[in-house]
């Protein structure tokens, strides 16, 4: 189901012609934006939790058709910043929606829309040169019923925003529901060009990032809800074992989980350690399905007062 232009999913289909850009998602913590990014790509380029805030930069995941590339920008939720971090990615937010080609508004099914959706939709409207988007999340959550309620919401959205919508689309990305039909709808407004980056590439996030993120990733879970922003994860070292056989290699990774606080660091390690060898479990298992490599993980963590608050310490730890 589609709402908007005239674009349709055969647009760019037969012409000849190669289309090719950038799209970023943008929205509300934990509107969906980093699973349908990985649905979108067929491969999982960008970290997911049901925490809020867990995508802490801008990820690019590539789409590759044969008659076009789509590089999807996953931000970080925008919201009302309390630390120098949150101000910090919504400058990023911001910067990507000013650098892209089309903008996707995520607008979760399963919420109603809110004063946080107006006032991004406030804002995108004065991109006037970008199309924008209304793409209606997690629609396997609701009913069919609760989805068209929430499809006239957005569009009262739009209108009260000035904002007229590129495209109305409901997805899933976790029920893989018009996925590709959105694939399709982004691809038909893309600039024509020549591929941006070569055949196979899924995303150009360093190695070393996409470690450091999977670790955060299996740290995010179970925990309490305050520790997900406290929480950062770096790599520091990642070296193939020189006294392994061929057959049999082994990569060292070694990584710091850096928390604001003792008490912090007493809950991500857990009692007698259990919980930071579950956390290194999880990891490596991810680590190893996306280097196609054995793993011997070693994980450490270290208190970091008010590094969210912190210059120095928010550029030690990449942001």
């Amino acid at each position: 189901m589609t709402a908007g232009g005239p674009a349709t999913g055969t647009a760019t289909r037969g012409s000849g012609e190669h289309r090719a850009g950038f799209a970023c998602f943008v929205g509300r913590p934990n509107a969906g934006k980093s699973t349908l990014t990985n649905a979108m790509v067929g491969e999982k380029v960008a970290i997911t939790s049901t925490k809020p805030q867990t995508t802490r930069r801008v990820v690019r995941g590539i789409v590759h058709r044969p008659d076009a590339q789509l590089v999807l920008l996953d931000t970080p939720g925008l919201h009302r910043p309390r630390t120098l971090l949150g101000e910090r990615l919504n400058a990023e937010v911001r910067a990507a929606w000013s650098e892209v080609d089309l903008i996707g508004l995520c607008l979760p099914a399963d919420e109603k829309v809110g004063p946080g959706d107006r006032f991004i939709a406030r804002e995108l409207s004065a991109v006037s040169r970008v199309p924008v988007f209304a793409v209606v999340t997690k629609t396997d959550k609701v009913s069919r019923d609760r989805v068209a309620e929430h499809l006239v919401e957005v569009v009262a959205l739009g209108a009260d925003a000035g904002l007229e919508w590129a495209e109305l689309v409901p997805v899933s990305a976790v029920a893989h529901e018009q996925v590709d039909l959105l694939v399709d709808l982004m691809c038909a407004r893309l600039p024509l060009s020549p591929p941006l980056y070569p055949a196979g590439d899924l995303t150009d996030e360093p190695e070393q990032v996409m470690v450091a993120e999977l670790i955060r990733e299996a740290a995010l879970e179970g925990v309490r809800d305050e520790l997900p922003h406290s929480i950062a994860v770096v790599v520091e070292e990642m070296l193939v074992r020189e006294d392994r056989p061929a057959d049999r290699p082994l990569l060292d990774v070694h990584a710091y989980l850096y928390v604001e606080r003792d008490s912090q660091k007493a809950i991500v390690i857990g009692p007698k350690g259990a919980r930071l060898r579950d956390i290194g479990t999880t990891a490596r298992k991810a680590i190893e399905a996306l280097l196609g490599t054995p793993v011997f993980l070693d994980l450490h963590v270290t208190v970091a007062k008010d590094w969210q608050r912190d210059p120095k310490q928010l550029r030690r730890l990449g942001f």
